[in-house]
């Protein structure tokens, strides 16, 4: 009998910087994502630190903070991640914006 998992896309790397302090985080996307869970979770040095869920407008929110991140940096981060995206989330920005 097959596991039942998370299909992942391959990770990628997207760095912070605030305050003059750089933080390096791999970005880790669930392919099919489910409302009840986070579609994106964040890891620096290989830990767990934050994950986010995209609203009906695909912008991000805050799912979970189990590292303790700052709020700016993961406001930082989401910003990166919605830039990383173009296809589908800052068409949404576009056309909300106009």
């Amino acid at each position: 009998m097959a596991a039942i998992g998370y299909n992942i896309m391959e990770n990628y790397p997207i760095t912070v910087s605030k305050d003059k302090e750089v933080h390096h985080f791999e970005v880790g996307e669930y392919v099919h994502h489910e409302d009840d869970k986070c579609k994106y979770r964040i890891f620096e040095n290989g830990a767990y630190v934050a994950s986010f869920t995209p609203d009906e407008h695909d912008f991000l929110h805050i799912c979970q903070n189990p590292g303790g991140l700052d709020e700016e940096i993961l406001h930082l981060l989401a910003d990166q991640i919605e830039a990383h995206h173009p296809m589908g989330i800052n068409d949404n920005i576009r056309k909300l914006k106009l």
